[in-house]
């Protein structure tokens, strides 16, 4: 008797453990690890994920299988493993991590259906399989299950003649297209040619198509051929002479689009020293960490296109991670052009249908290259050859709920698993990263000149506080009006840089400084211009603005602070012949509107691209000339120590976006703050100056890379019992551990209330507590049943990105 151990779909302490459960004798062959089956647990049945199959338990009465989901295992043995290595290194459930691996279609409700491959002949297989696609071509999964008949799929389903495919109701279908072929050999159209009368010339022209195409074609195609009706392809398909058939197409995302194949560049001098060690990780199938530090425009791109052309040349794969945000059009294109069908694309912009689409393709080995964001670091290749991360500092790594994991260490433990090197790029490395490459933990690589040796762009910083004294009370400074006038004229084109969306952050009276707030959250609301509305950024609540102030009844409720809305309205009033394109989230909300912006821009459709953190990166257009950045200072005063940080990198990469080509270019930095180091080193593009700076700032505070940090948050709709746990918390968290570690807390976090819930959290920085893991554990087993209830939240960060 076989026996399979199940974690089931019940993400709680007392679950996270594997069940063990009997296989049917009609299902032994089907159920491996990495498969899903149904099982009955408690008085339902639940999904759940099997581990390993064994030939005998410590248990006497176990329950069967019910069911099977899967002919094929959705998680390889390795990500199985990499599900337990997450569950102990960042406290999360491992069906948590096991989700979190999946593409959405596979976890929604859906229907089962089996269907036939592409190229299956009905007749090569077993007889009672063909009754099942005798009338169709796709079968539901329960029709075939209540015949008995699954173990023969599954035989079948290996050989690759049939598949299980997911239809998500109401969300994901298959593509599918009707396509017409001949039922009969080619002398037998001939001969049905000949039978045809005179009157049927559109019969005679399909027939004529068939005898030069036998393979099977569109019928949307076939239909636009010259001489050709829809009416005479039905007519022969009716005779038994055509046959028609529906078959998947993959959603492609592309829409298409040609790519025309580009070759490898010359390398530079530079670009050569920095692959060497990379080519020779992936020749040695070494597992080695590369940190490679690049100024803008210096063709970190190519490096990574021809490292993976040399892992590709071995018959192995690759999986490319880049930030969301710079998961642009133009980064696709680069590989598409360069590895054509093999990359398979992941990002937040496809539908569900999509992504699943892209997935299977991974699962069935027809792509050997992801370009993805965070999550595709779990694609499932078997046989990865090199990871790379492009912009390796980016928070957005990190995910923010639960499994709250960094791509970066699932990276560095798939590259592990494989022997394969792990490459890190960036202009800008977080700080982390590059002392690990100072100590020797990475090996640093660097590529310190631009591509074309065009010298980096020429910074001016301008101190806002003097264009007040001096009777200046535009958002643009006296000297950046000056140069877009000059760049309108020389018609180059210009990149305006804000980091904010809306119209205003925030609605205030002038007489008696009320502040409208949001009422579910302690936070300002934001003022939103184009539909005259306030929205609250964290619960999602909206309000109408007010004629009159609610506290003093004045007529002088005014908005402060600058979003796009209120800048792109600005120069419209200052530069009226200017043509403008804004872009943030509430603009490029819509499928396909990002690419659409950025290629009339590309196309010099308009003279200035006014957007927020999306231009900051990966873009590259050769007649900008000129970057601003209209206020540096609102990353700056976050509650945050890695503001500084993210102020300098953020500056370093968008002023990267001018003079990329023949044109020199020019970057205004406007800001309230001059005298501040990461921006005016921000300036200088000095990272390593920056780098030593910071380093001293982080040693003196204990913060990272110093130090590791934990974050415990707590939140409870009740504000005393938020207090009184968070107290409970962090008196024993800190009984466990060492004189040397530092427990802050507890206190009220930075937006003390979201949602109607009050949070309070605890802040432990430590270097080396082997005892943290198991307190930690402890302290969510302690609160288990409270927190299952829902109404108390509690939250553990493991290295946190974002402290609020």
């Amino acid at each position: 008797m076989s026996i399979a151990c199940v974690i089931v779909d019940v993400p709680a302490k007392q679950t996270d453990k594997t069940f063990d459960y009997t296989i049917p004798e009609h299902l032994e062959e089907i159920i491996r690890p990495g498969v899903r089956v149904i099982v009955p647990f408690g008085p339902r049945n639940i999904q759940g994920f099997v581990t390993e199959v064994k030939n005998e338990s410590t248990y006497d009465k176990l329950r069967e299988i019910k069911d099977v989901m899967d002919l094929t295992p959705v998680l390889t043995d390795e990500l199985l493993a990499l599900g337990d290595w997450m569950s102990s290194k960042i406290l999360c459930y491992r069906i948590s991590a096991y989700q979190a691996m999946l593409p959405a279609a596979l976890k929604a409700k859906y229907e089962k259906k089996i269907v036939l491959s592409q190229n299956t002949i009905v007749s090569e297989l077993p007889e009672q399989v063909q009754e099942l696609f005798q009338n169709s071509e796709s079968v539901n999964w329960d029709a075939a299950a209540e015949k008995g008949l699954v173990p023969l799929l599954q035989k079948e389903a290996v050989k690759g003649m049939i598949e299980v495919v997911y239809e998500v109701r109401e969300r994901v279908r298959k593509k599918l297209l009707k396509h017409i072929y001949p039922a009969v050999e080619a002398a037998m159209l001939n001969e049905q040619k000949e039978k045809l009368t005179a009157q049927a010339k559109g019969q005679r022209a399909v027939l004529d198509f068939f005898i030069a195409h036998p393979e099977p074609v569109e019928l949307r195609f076939i239909n636009s051929q010259p001489g050709i009706s829809a009416a005479s392809v039905k007519a022969l398909v009716h005779k038994g002479i055509l046959k028609e058939k529906h078959t998947e197409v993959y959603r492609d995302p592309f829409l298409s689009r040609e790519f025309e194949k580009t070759a490898p560049l010359t390398l530079t001098y530079e670009q050569e020293q920095a692959i060497g060690p990379v080519i020779s990780a992936v020749e040695d199938n070494r597992h080695e960490v590369f940190l490679l530090y690049g100024v803008t425009g210096s063709g970190k791109t190519e490096v990574y296109l021809q490292s993976i052309q040399q892992v590709l040349d071995k018959g192995q794969e690759a999986i490319v991670l880049v930030p969301e945000i710079s998961l642009t059009p133009q980064m696709v294109k680069r590989f598409k052009e360069r590895f054509g069908d093999l990359v398979a694309v992941m990002h937040s912009g496809l539908s569900a249908g999509e992504k699943y689409d892209e997935w299977r393709k991974i699962q069935r080995r027809e792509v050997k290259v992801v370009v993805g964001a965070r999550s595709a670091v779990f694609a499932p290749f078997e046989n990865l050859g090199i990871i790379i991360i492009d912009e390796e500092h980016e928070t957005s790594y990190k995910q923010e709920d639960n499994p709250r994991y960094h791509a970066r260490d699932i990276a560095i433990e798939r590259g592990i698993f494989h022997n394969c090197p792990v490459v890190l790029g960036s202009a800008t490395p977080s700080l982390e990263s590059f002392a690990r490459a100072h100590k020797g933990r990475y090996t640093l690589l660097t590529l310190p000149k631009r591509m074309n040796d065009q010298p980096l762009p020429a910074v001016e910083i301008i101190d806002m506080r003097e264009e007040l004294r001096a009777g200046n009370r535009s958002m643009f400074s006296r000297k950046l009006f000056q140069m877009l006038e000059d760049r309108l004229e020389k018609k180059e084109q210009t990149v305006l840089f804000l980091n904010k969306r809306g119209h205003s952050s925030f609605v205030m009276c002038r007489d008696c400084g009320y502040v409208v707030n949001c009422p579910h959250c302690d936070i300002t609301l934001t003022y939103h211009r184009s539909n005259e509305r306030m929205k609250c950024h964290y619960c999602g609540y909206e309000a109408l603005v007010p004629g009159h102030c609610p506290e003093c009844s004045s007529e002088h409720i005014r908005y402060f602070g600058t979003g796009t809305q209120k800048v792109e309205e600005e120069l419209a009033k200052i530069l009226p012949h200017a043509r403008v394109i804004r872009m943030d989230v509430d603009t490029t909300g819509r499928k396909g509107a990002h690419e659409k912006m950025l290629t009339a821009f590309q196309e010099g459709q308009a003279d200035i691209l006014l957007g927020t953190q999306m231009i900051a990166k990966g873009l590259d257009f050769p007649n900008v000339t000129l970057v601003g950045v209209l206020s540096a200072d609102t990353m700056l005063h976050l509650p945050d120590f890695r503001s500084s940080e993210k102020t300098f990198q953020l500056l370093t990469q968008v002023s990267g976006r001018a003079g990329r080509h023949h044109l020199p270019g020019e970057v205004t930095i406007q800001t309230y703050t001059p005298e501040h180091y990461s921006i005016e080193l921000a300036g200088t593009q000095d990272f390593d100056s920056f780098y030593q700076k910071e380093m001293m700032v982080r040693k003196i505070h204990k913060y990272p890379p110093f130090y590791y940090l934990t974050l415990i948050t707590v939140s409870h709709e009740d504000l005393m019992k938020a207090v009184s746990v968070t107290e409970k918390i962090t008196r024993f968290i800190a009984s466990r551990l060492s004189a040397e570690a530092v427990v802050l807390g507890p206190v009220a976090s930075p937006i003390p209330r979201i949602n109607d819930r009050y949070r309070y959290q605890c802040l432990i920085k430590y270097k080396r507590e082997p005892e943290l893991d198991v307190a930690l554990k402890t302290m969510l087993d302690r609160y288990q049943q409270e927190t299952a209830s829902g109404r108390l939240q509690i939250s553990v960060d493991v290295n946190p990105y974002i402290l609020m």
